[in-house]
């Protein structure tokens, strides 16, 4: 479908009928870790609907699951909320039967705030794990986030900076587009740099077929009239094109979450199937693959990114392996890192991944991002004759595409990584000398 939207500002305080802030209460005291060592960084948002609207999500499938992942897979059961509360800087996981109190806790000092029913409130935290909830700031954080909410674009960029964990900047983004000749806007925030590689559902439970995969969090808000089922439908295929598909170091968090809510005051004829939920699911996707980019981009350590796309497997299955396994190795990631164009380290993870892989079928080349013009280093499972300093000035720009032809099948597939630097192990092999350091 030929894009149909313009950016806007605002991020989720840009479609009508939302609200957001984010506040500093200290909830970091506790658990700081490397990533959240930044002084007085807002550490609670809060992001409302002044009117109740359909809401959906999609979370960790992760065996280990945080509290605030359960309560919300609770509340989301009736299919409506208004309010989302988030905190960084503690992630309450591993907390036991108290996490989940105080999960519940944290929803019930909102709605009090607000005025709002206690299941209508959808909570997320990311940060240490294994560490309780200072409770007491958390309520006087909510207290005061209730007190500053705006639908000014900074009230959003505040509550973006109050997710942040290890994030180098803050993930924001806003678009607007026509549905049924209607003026929509979709806004989202988004979190994450660390401890990603995401597969999440709507319910957590893991799909046998789905392999495994610091936090990502993303919060969506959206003035479009909607059903229910359509809204949870149109997240599912975005989150399975977008968050679904990027990895930083190949490790699924306890507490991945996304949350979209649609409060209809678009004033739109209720999308529910047809030409309408294709472009509501074309701008969903993009937004939700704009934010899922940026969190790679912004990996820890990060200083390439990369696009892994696999061409002509046997099937889908096969195709997400092959990517997933080069796009995890730490070798072909570190070898990225010194801009190695090191070919031999990208059969070798083909190899082992679960796909069907003949040797002499397998072509691999890079390409400038979104380029059809291809550089190949190997044919036929074979290297070419292309020069290895050529090879190198391919593999050291910034961002490329690496194409990988198996030669098997019609399935393809996408990932979206990075390389794997030596400022990546230095951030997270923790300082046991100093525990309140360590990261959760």
């Amino acid at each position: 479908m030929k894009k149909q939207w313009t950016s806007i500002p605002g991020s989720v305080v840009a479609p009508q009928g939302f609200l957001a802030s984010g506040v500093f209460c200290d909830i970091k005291r506790l658990g700081t870790g490397k990533g959240s060592d930044k002084g007085q960084k807002r550490d609670l948002a809060l992001i409302v609907s002044t009117v109740p609207a359909r809401a959906a999500g999609m979370f960790t499938t992760n065996q280990v699951c945080a509290a605030p992942v359960k309560v919300c897979r609770e509340h989301l059961r009736r299919g409506t909320a208004q309010v989302i509360v988030a905190n960084s800087g503690n992630a309450n996981a591993c907390t036991g039967a108290q996490g989940m109190r105080d999960a519940r806790q944290m929803a019930v000092l909102a709605a009090e705030r607000l005025h709002v029913e206690p299941r209508q409130v959808l909570v997320a935290s990311t940060g240490r794990i294994g560490v309780l909830m200072p409770m007491d700031r958390v309520q006087a954080g909510i207290e005061a986030a209730a007190q500053l909410l705006g639908d000014a674009p900074e009230h959003a960029a505040e509550a973006a900076e109050a997710i942040m964990t290890s994030d180098t900047r803050p993930k924001q983004i806003a678009i607007e587009f026509k549905v049924g000749g209607v003026p929509v806007r979709l806004g989202g925030i988004c979190k994450g740099a660390g401890m990603i590689q995401p597969g999440m559902s709507p319910t957590g439970a893991r799909p046998a077929s789905r392999p495994l995969h610091a936090t990502m969090l993303c919060f969506l808000t959206t003035d479009a009239a909607i059903a229910r089922p359509a809204l949870q439908t149109a997240l599912r295929e975005a989150v399975a094109a977008s968050f679904n598909r990027i990895t930083v170091d190949g490790d699924m968090s306890t507490n991945d979450t996304v949350l979209v809510l649609a409060n209809g005051l678009a004033g739109n004829r209720e999308i529910r199937g047809g030409g309408d939920l294709a472009m509501f699911q074309a701008a969903l996707s993009h937004v939700c693959l704009e934010l899922a980019k940026m969190i790679v981009r912004d990996g820890e350590g990060v200083t390439r990114f990369v696009t892994v796309h696999v061409h002509g497997a046997r099937h889908a299955a096969d195709a997400d392996a092959a990517a997933r396994a080069v796009a995890n190795s730490a070798l072909v990631k570190t070898s990225w890192c010194g801009g190695d164009p090191n070919w031999g380290r990208i059969m070798d993870a083909l190899g082992y991944s679960a796909a069907r892989v003949v040797e002499e079928k397998v072509d691999i080349a890079y390409a400038r991002p979104g380029g059809r013009k291809l550089l190949y280093s190997v044919k036929r499972g074979q290297p070419t004759k292309v020069s290895f300093a050529t090879l190198c000035q391919a593999v050291a720009e910034k961002e490329f595409d690496l194409h990988i032809f198996l030669n098997l099948g019609r399935a393809e597939a996408v990932m979206y990584t990075c390389d794997l630097t030596e400022a990546y192990v230095d951030f997270n092999k923790g300082d046991v000398s100093n525990p309140a350091a360590l990261g959760g």
